[in-house]
């Protein structure tokens, strides 16, 4: 960006919010537009919690928090984190609480990653890992992931990737934005190749709750003591509570690490949303949220299965992932490239001008060949852009 200094040489605005924003603008100027474009819950924040969160600012919990975080918080959520892991010992104080999983993504790439150093990244990827690798002065490394293995990647990839100056990946399972889910045996094997080359592993888990096999998604906690030596998790409310606008997230690390991504956070935000912490305590600790949960997954869960029948029926040509977890479809529209259409982002510019759908193309994830739906919406509101998104790909 010419006129800034070089901190935001690569920086692009965050394409999924400038397309929700626009689907925003056009909805408010009267148009009719179906946005599925948002990675956000469309649910209400579990009552429960929510409620915690107005105790708390009536009981006078709206000043300054503990940098890394409220005790209750961070025990409530290392016992939630070892019951999902089996039983696991998981410490409090490895925990460091951030604004949002965004956040603590950020702390620890600044604290882990520098210049020279180059971090790994599967693709497709979260539209926001490569720029916050470029903030620490890292370099983002993309590493496609194969078509016919729900565009995850292996240990052969990683290794290809690999040199010298290779310090640390980013992997997100379940997948923002394919859905796609690593199981327990792949997430040992990347990590084991990564504890032998003495590298980093970022492990995004915002959408593990969010899953369509047994039980939450296969984690980096489930994996034994000795691998976690080099592996940062993160998680937080934002998704499985629909707590999108709490800015809740959180990191468990190696307590040297913790320390660190705390001491980093101190000089630029000290401790997130007091009040919004005592609602994540909640969240965390109350049996009778889960039952929100439970419901929340098998409406996802449902709505899954709309998309994918209907892709199946009416456009049994087109490629896509099958999503295991989080509230993502992506598929595939190169088939329909042309002197007019050139990727994705003209795709998405063209469906929404004709059609009122508004769709995240997949250049904001590395590969121009896909698009991402979100069926986050009500299922009103996805029938009817299946609808649209048919008659459009098919030239109707």
């Amino acid at each position: 960006m010419k006129g800034f200094s070089k901190n935001l040489e690569f920086l692009e605005p965050s394409a999924t919010l400038a397309i929700n924003q626009l689907a925003q603008q056009k909805r408010a100027a009267g148009e009719d537009v179906v946005n599925l474009s948002t990675g956000e819950p469309d649910f209400a924040t579990p009552r429960i919690a929510a409620e915690a969160g107005i105790r708390a600012i009536q009981q006078g919990k709206t000043h300054y928090p503990p940098n890394s975080g409220i005790l209750d918080l961070r025990a409530a959520a290392a016992r939630h984190f070892s019951l999902l892991s089996g039983g696991r010992p998981v410490n409090a104080d490895s925990i460091v609480v951030s604004s949002g999983a965004k956040h603590s993504i950020f702390n620890a790439c600044f604290t882990l990653f520098g210049p020279g150093d180059k971090v790994l990244i599967p693709a497709p990827y979260w539209v926001s890992y490569p720029h916050i690798v470029h903030f620490a002065r890292a370099q983002p490394v993309p590493v496609p992931g194969a078509v016919e293995w729900s565009l995850k990647v292996g240990v052969e990839d990683l290794e290809q990737a690999r040199d010298s100056s290779t310090k640390g990946m980013i992997l997100c399972s379940p997948s923002n934005p394919t859905g796609a889910v690593y199981t327990r045996a792949e997430l040992r094997a990347m990590v084991e190749w990564a504890a032998k080359h003495q590298i980093w592993v970022i492990a995004d888990e915002i959408y593990r709750r969010i899953h369509y096999g047994t039980g939450p998604a296969p984690s980096v906690l489930d994996l034994p003591d000795e691998l976690l030596d080099r592996v940062v998790m993160v998680s937080g409310v934002s998704k499985t509570y629909a707590m999108t606008g709490w800015r809740i997230g959180l990191a468990i690390a190696p307590i040297h690490v913790a320390k660190a991504m705390a001491a980093v956070q101190s000089h630029m935000t000290s401790g997130a949303c007091h009040p919004a912490q005592w609602a994540a305590a909640e969240a965390f600790s109350d049996d009778r949220v889960e039952q929100d949960v439970a419901r929340m997954v098998e409406e996802f869960r449902a709505r899954r299965d709309i998309v994918e029948s209907h892709f199946r029926a009416q456009l049994p040509g087109v490629e896509f992932v099958d999503p295991v977890g989080a509230f993502y479809f992506f598929f595939r529209v190169d088939h329909l490239f042309s002197d007019e259409m050139t990727g994705a982002t003209v795709f998405c510019e063209l469906l929404l001008a004709k059609e009122g759908v508004a769709l995240v193309p997949g250049e904001a994830f590395g590969d121009k060949r896909w698009v991402r739906l979100s069926y986050a919406a009500a299922e009103a509101d996805i029938r009817r852009a299946l609808e649209r998104i048919t008659r459009f790909m098919l030239g109707g």
